[in-house]
């Protein structure tokens, strides 16, 4: 048996601008226009674009692959022709076992059902069978958190209580192949936390999982590698963080309004001036940097990041929004900011980020890994270090 779960190989799918097929009335007709025209000849008219172009990557079984991108990157329409919603207009791809979809939770509910009646119905949906279904139903339950509504008719619930319930149904699934796609923002940060949760014990369980999502966190700490896609095409695959780290910057540079700024010189000092990398949790810092301009410009906010060491994003503040606080530069002025901020961090490696952004134009500088710097302190979990006291 082959140890490929997933493949694609030079996949390309196209789609026509503002043209949406809902039922046979609408596509009939235009498969018939589009035979007379003599558009079936042609490889793409002056209407349509390519959603996918010449996209090819492998899934090893039991691998949880991130799938990463902007919108309208062609990431959903990764999921639509792995389902078998679509099918592509060159190239193959093949799912090699039992594939479940995470794509729109609760899909299948009917509003005049109740909770229980629903799990039933949504699980047949995803290919459960009732015996299946009869087993896990009380895990389904207790996973949702809704047990007190279950025999409530769903068009009752919330929205939150909706996703939960068509979530849990979903994940009690055992597929050899899950494809999920930004159900892990459903309920509230408890319930996200769980989700999550629950995809890591389904993935120890040798399942493969195609994650697709904008959430660069959960991406980093789920999947161990990642594919950075753009305009249909692969941009970057590999480690997870460092595909990651490329779509910050990637995002960086089509935002850039100019390269008007110049970083001359970053200084990380102690808070009595002492040049420093390394650091006690709770103690003060200071960013001390050098700059200059090539042009005047005016009214620029200053972001200021730190990211942990993996990619996550632990602070990221504007001093429009902090401090009230705009930059002007003249044409070849050098000036410096201080920056002094409180490492009320666990102990850990670190970037220091900077960037200079005017709305409605883009970035005039940007670097999220301008310098690594260390802290040290007890271990502690989380993102933060509160410094407690117990009396």
């Amino acid at each position: 048996m082959s140890d490929t779960a997933v493949e694609f190989d030079r996949v390309w799918k196209k789609f026509r601008k503002g043209e949406i097929h809902d039922s046979l009335r609408d596509l009939i007709p235009a498969i018939t226009r589009n035979f007379f025209s003599g558009n079936h000849k042609r490889e793409l008219d002056e209407q349509e674009f390519w959603a996918l172009k010449d996209v090819s990557f492998q899934v090893k079984r039991g691998e949880v692959l991130g799938i990463i991108g902007p919108n309208g990157a062609g990431k959903s329409t990764v999921l639509k022709l792995l389902s078998k919603i679509m099918v592509p207009n060159k190239g193959r791809l093949q799912v090699h076992g039992r594939l479940s979809a995470l794509i729109e939770v609760g899909a299948g509910f009917h509003p005049d059902l109740t909770g229980r009646e629903n799990v039933y119905l949504n699980g047949a949906i995803l290919g459960m069978r009732r015996q299946e279904i009869e087993k896990k139903f009380d895990e389904i339950v207790e996973f949702s958190g809704i047990g007190d509504f279950i025999d409530t008719p769903v068009k009752r619930y919330s929205s939150g209580m909706y996703a939960r319930l068509g979530f849990s149904v979903a994940a009690h699934v055992s597929p050899e192949v899950l494809l999920v796609d930004e159900v892990l923002s459903v309920g509230d940060y408890s319930f996200q936390t769980k989700c999550l949760k629950r995809m890591q014990e389904i993935s120890v369980s040798g399942t493969t999982i195609i994650f697709i999502s904008h959430n660069i966190p959960s991406v980093i700490r789920l999947c161990p590698n990642a594919i950075l896609l753009n305009k249909g095409v692969i941009e970057k695959t590999g480690p997870s963080q460092d595909v990651c780290r490329f779509y910050h910057h990637a995002y960086a540079e089509a935002h850039r309004a100019s390269n008007t700024i110049r970083l001359e010189r970053l200084e990380l000092l102690s808070r009595d001036g002492s040049a420093r990398n390394a650091f006690g949790a709770c103690e003060w810092a200071k960013a001390r940097l050098t700059l200059t301009s090539q042009k005047a410009v005016e009214g620029l906010y200053m972001g200021f990041l730190v990211k942990r060491e993996d990619g996550l994003m632990i602070f990221d503040a504007n001093s429009d929004k902090v401090a009230d606080t705009y930059f002007s530069f003249g044409a070849g002025e050098k000036r410096s900011v201080m920056v002094n901020f409180r490492l009320n961090l666990p102990a850990g490696t670190y970037f220091l980020g900077v960037h200079f952004h005017k709305d409605a134009e883009g970035f005039y500088f940007y670097d999220d890994e301008l310098m690594k710097f260390h802290v040290a302190g007890p271990k502690t979990l989380g993102y933060a270090f509160l410094d407690t006291r117990w009396e």
